[in-house]
Protein backbone atom coordinates (compact mmCIF):
# COMPACT_ATOMS: atom_id res chain seq x y z
CA UNK A 1 0.00 0.00 0.00
CA UNK A 2 1.28 3.33 -0.59
CA UNK A 3 1.43 6.68 1.64
CA UNK A 4 -1.40 8.86 1.62
CA UNK A 5 -0.85 12.14 -0.77
CA UNK A 6 -0.35 14.29 2.43
CA UNK A 7 0.29 13.20 6.09
CA UNK A 8 -2.45 12.17 8.49
CA UNK A 9 -1.15 14.28 10.86
CA UNK A 10 0.10 17.15 11.77
CA UNK A 11 0.69 20.41 14.17
CA UNK A 12 -1.65 22.45 12.36
CA UNK A 13 -4.74 19.42 12.67
CA UNK A 14 -3.73 18.54 15.77
CA UNK A 15 -4.57 22.22 17.03
CA UNK A 16 -7.51 22.37 14.97
CA UNK A 17 -8.70 19.39 16.69
CA UNK A 18 -7.64 20.35 20.30
CA UNK A 19 -9.47 23.78 19.38
CA UNK A 20 -12.72 22.26 18.38
CA UNK A 21 -12.46 19.88 21.48
CA UNK A 22 -12.18 23.06 23.82
CA UNK A 23 -15.28 24.80 22.02
CA UNK A 24 -16.91 21.96 23.00
CA UNK A 25 -16.05 21.16 26.09
CA UNK A 26 -14.18 23.69 27.61
CA UNK A 27 -10.59 20.98 27.42
CA UNK A 28 -9.10 17.97 26.08
CA UNK A 29 -7.20 14.82 26.98
CA UNK A 30 -4.75 13.40 24.15
CA UNK A 31 -7.10 10.13 24.33
CA UNK A 32 -9.78 12.67 23.43
CA UNK A 33 -7.71 14.36 20.82
CA UNK A 34 -6.32 10.77 19.20
CA UNK A 35 -10.14 9.44 19.10
CA UNK A 36 -11.11 12.96 17.59
CA UNK A 37 -8.44 12.55 14.52
CA UNK A 38 -8.14 8.56 14.14
CA UNK A 39 -5.24 7.80 15.26
CA UNK A 40 -3.35 6.34 18.21
CA UNK A 41 -2.64 8.42 20.96
CA UNK A 42 1.05 7.43 20.15
CA UNK A 43 0.88 8.97 16.37
CA UNK A 44 0.64 12.66 18.56
CA UNK A 45 3.60 12.44 19.92
CA UNK A 46 5.45 12.05 16.71
CA UNK A 47 4.48 15.80 16.09
CA UNK A 48 3.97 17.39 19.65
CA UNK A 49 5.92 16.45 22.60
CA UNK A 50 2.65 16.33 24.49
CA UNK A 51 -0.58 18.56 26.01
CA UNK A 52 1.76 21.28 27.08
CA UNK A 53 3.15 21.75 23.51
CA UNK A 54 -0.52 21.70 22.02
CA UNK A 55 -1.87 24.31 24.84
CA UNK A 56 0.69 26.60 23.41
CA UNK A 57 -0.44 26.42 19.77
CA UNK A 58 -3.72 26.87 20.60
CA UNK A 59 -2.39 30.02 22.52
CA UNK A 60 -0.44 30.70 19.40
CA UNK A 61 -3.55 30.75 17.39
CA UNK A 62 -5.50 33.05 19.99
CA UNK A 63 -2.81 35.86 19.58
CA UNK A 64 -2.60 35.16 16.00
CA UNK A 65 -4.80 38.54 15.45
CA UNK A 66 -3.29 40.57 18.05
CA UNK A 67 -2.38 43.55 16.17
CA UNK A 68 1.28 44.61 17.20
CA UNK A 69 1.66 48.64 17.00
CA UNK A 70 4.18 50.33 14.53
CA UNK A 71 6.95 51.86 16.34
CA UNK A 72 5.87 55.21 17.08
CA UNK A 73 7.97 56.35 19.90
CA UNK A 74 6.23 60.35 19.91
CA UNK A 75 3.14 58.84 20.85
CA UNK A 76 1.33 58.84 23.58
CA UNK A 77 2.33 55.76 25.58
CA UNK A 78 -1.67 55.33 26.64
CA UNK A 79 -2.80 55.36 23.13
CA UNK A 80 -0.50 52.65 22.24
CA UNK A 81 -1.08 50.63 25.23
CA UNK A 82 -5.28 50.99 24.63
CA UNK A 83 -5.52 49.61 20.87
CA UNK A 84 -2.92 46.79 22.06
CA UNK A 85 -5.46 46.00 24.44
CA UNK A 86 -8.39 45.91 22.35
CA UNK A 87 -6.91 43.76 19.84
CA UNK A 88 -5.91 41.69 22.62
CA UNK A 89 -8.96 41.39 23.57
CA UNK A 90 -11.05 40.44 20.24
CA UNK A 91 -8.76 37.94 19.32
CA UNK A 92 -9.24 36.04 22.56
CA UNK A 93 -13.19 36.65 22.72
CA UNK A 94 -13.05 33.91 19.46
CA UNK A 95 -12.27 31.52 21.87
CA UNK A 96 -13.45 32.47 25.57
CA UNK A 97 -13.58 28.70 26.59
CA UNK A 98 -9.80 28.36 26.15
CA UNK A 99 -8.85 31.28 28.47
CA UNK A 100 -9.04 29.04 31.50
CA UNK A 101 -7.08 26.59 30.11
CA UNK A 102 -4.61 28.98 29.07
CA UNK A 103 -3.97 30.29 32.52
CA UNK A 104 -2.95 26.37 33.70
CA UNK A 105 0.01 27.09 31.99
CA UNK A 106 3.21 29.30 31.50
CA UNK A 107 2.99 31.41 28.92
CA UNK A 108 5.56 29.92 26.06
CA UNK A 109 4.05 31.45 22.65
CA UNK A 110 6.25 33.53 20.38
CA UNK A 111 3.44 35.68 19.25
CA UNK A 112 2.52 36.66 22.85
CA UNK A 113 5.80 37.16 24.05
CA UNK A 114 5.94 39.89 21.18
CA UNK A 115 2.89 41.26 22.92
CA UNK A 116 4.21 41.51 26.06
CA UNK A 117 7.72 42.64 24.82
CA UNK A 118 5.60 45.77 23.23
CA UNK A 119 4.13 46.60 26.45
CA UNK A 120 7.16 46.18 28.79
CA UNK A 121 9.06 48.51 26.15
CA UNK A 122 5.61 51.08 26.30
CA UNK A 123 5.50 50.86 30.11
CA UNK A 124 8.85 51.79 30.20
CA UNK A 125 8.61 54.64 28.57
CA UNK A 126 5.96 55.80 30.29
CA UNK A 127 8.03 55.89 33.48
CA UNK A 128 7.25 52.38 34.92
CA UNK A 129 9.91 50.06 36.96
CA UNK A 130 10.25 46.80 36.02
CA UNK A 131 8.95 45.66 39.37
CA UNK A 132 5.59 47.90 38.49
CA UNK A 133 5.97 46.84 35.16
CA UNK A 134 4.96 43.37 36.02
CA UNK A 135 2.07 44.41 38.33
CA UNK A 136 0.80 46.55 34.87
CA UNK A 137 0.83 43.22 32.81
CA UNK A 138 -0.36 41.40 35.63
CA UNK A 139 -3.20 43.47 35.99
CA UNK A 140 -3.74 44.35 32.24
CA UNK A 141 -3.94 40.59 31.68
CA UNK A 142 -6.51 40.03 34.16
CA UNK A 143 -8.86 43.08 32.75
CA UNK A 144 -8.82 41.43 29.23
CA UNK A 145 -9.11 38.24 29.84
CA UNK A 146 -11.98 38.64 32.21
CA UNK A 147 -13.45 41.18 29.24
CA UNK A 148 -13.12 38.43 26.77
CA UNK A 149 -15.08 35.99 28.47
CA UNK A 150 -17.56 38.72 29.11
CA UNK A 151 -18.15 38.77 25.54
CA UNK A 152 -19.43 35.41 25.92
CA UNK A 153 -21.81 35.74 28.70
CA UNK A 154 -25.54 36.30 28.08
CA UNK A 155 -27.19 38.80 26.96
CA UNK A 156 -28.57 39.29 30.72
CA UNK A 157 -25.79 38.01 32.83
CA UNK A 158 -27.71 38.69 36.00
CA UNK A 159 -31.16 36.97 36.95
CA UNK A 160 -33.36 39.88 38.79
CA UNK A 161 -35.20 38.57 41.62
CA UNK A 162 -36.14 39.67 45.29
CA UNK A 163 -32.53 39.65 46.37
CA UNK A 164 -31.62 42.45 43.96
CA UNK A 165 -31.90 45.38 45.68
CA UNK A 166 -32.94 48.67 44.64
CA UNK A 167 -29.98 49.96 43.46
CA UNK A 168 -28.54 46.88 41.91
CA UNK A 169 -31.80 46.62 39.97
CA UNK A 170 -31.63 50.09 38.90
CA UNK A 171 -28.15 49.12 37.26
CA UNK A 172 -29.29 46.52 35.88
CA UNK A 173 -31.79 47.99 33.59
CA UNK A 174 -29.55 50.42 31.90
CA UNK A 175 -28.52 47.26 30.42
CA UNK A 176 -31.85 45.30 29.53
CA UNK A 177 -31.56 45.41 25.53
CA UNK A 178 -28.34 46.96 25.45
CA UNK A 179 -26.22 44.97 22.75
CA UNK A 180 -23.00 46.54 23.37
CA UNK A 181 -23.08 46.37 27.07
CA UNK A 182 -19.95 43.68 27.37
CA UNK A 183 -17.96 46.15 24.64
CA UNK A 184 -18.97 49.47 27.00
CA UNK A 185 -18.21 48.10 30.18
CA UNK A 186 -14.58 47.28 28.47
CA UNK A 187 -14.41 50.59 27.13
CA UNK A 188 -15.13 52.51 30.65
CA UNK A 189 -12.62 50.11 32.36
CA UNK A 190 -9.99 50.46 29.87
CA UNK A 191 -10.37 54.13 30.43
CA UNK A 192 -10.41 54.09 34.01
CA UNK A 193 -7.18 51.67 33.94
CA UNK A 194 -5.45 54.62 32.16
CA UNK A 195 -6.01 57.11 33.87
CA UNK A 196 -5.15 55.55 37.60
CA UNK A 197 -1.90 54.04 35.25
CA UNK A 198 -1.18 57.68 33.98
CA UNK A 199 -1.20 59.05 37.62
CA UNK A 200 1.25 56.48 38.66
CA UNK A 201 3.41 56.77 36.00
Amino acid sequence: MGRPPSPLLSTERIASAAMELVAATGGFTMPDLARKLHVSPSSLYNHVAGRDQIVELLRERAMSEVQLPDDQPDRPWTAVVADLLRSYRRSFARYPRLIPLLTAYPVNSSHAMQMYNVLAVTLRRAGFGPADTLRVITLMDCFVLGSALDVAAPDEPWHSGEEVGPEFAAALATGIGKDDRADDAFEFGLAVLLRGLSAEA
